[in-house]
């Protein structure tokens, strides 16, 4: 699906906004906002469950942070919802009675389609479902996003707007939101036993773990920004280190041997349909 035109950063600038269910991820966006001034500190509201979570977020924050919902979505013009799948209907049914079709709610909840949440929720209800990952703690995330059966382009834009504070974010038809649940929201675990078994590779062959583990971490991250900034097929960068009767070609040997290749594209197969049953089953 074709991502919309970035509006201009204003827009969010003159939105307020509250986070339900302050977390960690929750909690990753706000100060991404506030730190890059996309979102002034009165205009943002968070909730939480207990009173000592909230009083601690006041302090980190700077923002007003309380244990009431839906107090907290009263006149914000977008409302993020940032809780456990099986607490979406409970929060969503809750906050209905003070909900109006201009604002606009986005879901970070995994798994919950935008038709589930729209029975919850008043007729023609705008609402945007986002899977981000946890990179997005140091503004590498990847979020994908998709519309409700009320969302229009201008609905799509700001949610992009927001979540590019914290890295890069697609737009998808949201039959392709388990896929990314899989890929990209689990990702990050996938390449962590990646990079931590090429750091103990490191360390087999004579290298200080620290200095493996940078090595490792460093050529993780390069490799990636290569792909990403030159768009070019992953087997052809691959290529490009592989020289004629070198050492890459006989370390590639053993991970088709082992069956590298096949065993990650299974797991996010596995992961994608888990996803599915999550909000069922957790």
């Amino acid at each position: 699906m074709t991502r919309p035109d970035k509006p201009d950063q204003d827009v969010l600038h003159k939105k307020r906004i509250a986070v339900l269910g302050a977390g960690k991820m929750g909690t990753i966006l706000l100060q991404a906002l506030l730190n890059q001034g996309l979102l002034l500190p009165e205009h943002a509201r968070a909730s939480v469950q207990h009173g000592e979570r909230a009083q601690k977020l006041r302090k980190q924050l700077h923002i007003a942070v309380g244990t009431d919902n839906v107090e907290a979505v009263r006149g914000a013009d977008i409302v993020l919802v940032c809780v456990k799948p099986q607490t979406v209907r409970p929060v969503l049914e809750e906050i209905a009675p003070v909900l109006t079709t201009k604002q606009l709610l986005i879901s970070i909840a995994a798994s919950v389609p935008t038709a589930y949440m729209e029975k919850s929720l008043p007729p023609g209800m705008p609402i945007i479902r986002a899977m981000p990952n946890t990179p997005c703690t140091v503004r590498t995330g990847m979020t994908a996003v998709c519309k409700g059966s009320h969302s229009d382009s201008h609905h799509l834009a700001t949610a992009c707007l927001l979540f590019d504070a914290v890295g890069r974010t697609v737009v998808l038809d949201e039959k392709h939101m388990d896929a990314a649940t899989a890929l990209s929201a689990s990702g990050p675990a996938y390449i962590y036993i990646i990079l931590e078994s090429l750091a103990e590779a490191g360390v087999k062959v004579g290298l200080p773990r620290d200095t493996a583990t940078l090595m490792a971490a460093q050529t993780t991250l390069g490799a990636a920004k290569v792909v990403l900034d030159t768009g070019d097929h992953p087997a052809l960068l691959k290529d490009a280190v592989t020289t004629p009767a070198g050492c890459t070609i006989d370390g590639i040997l053993e991970l088709e041997e082992g069956k590298l290749r096949v065993t990650l594209i299974k797991a996010v197969v596995k992961a994608a349909s888990r996803a599915k049953e999550l909000l069922f089953t957790e």
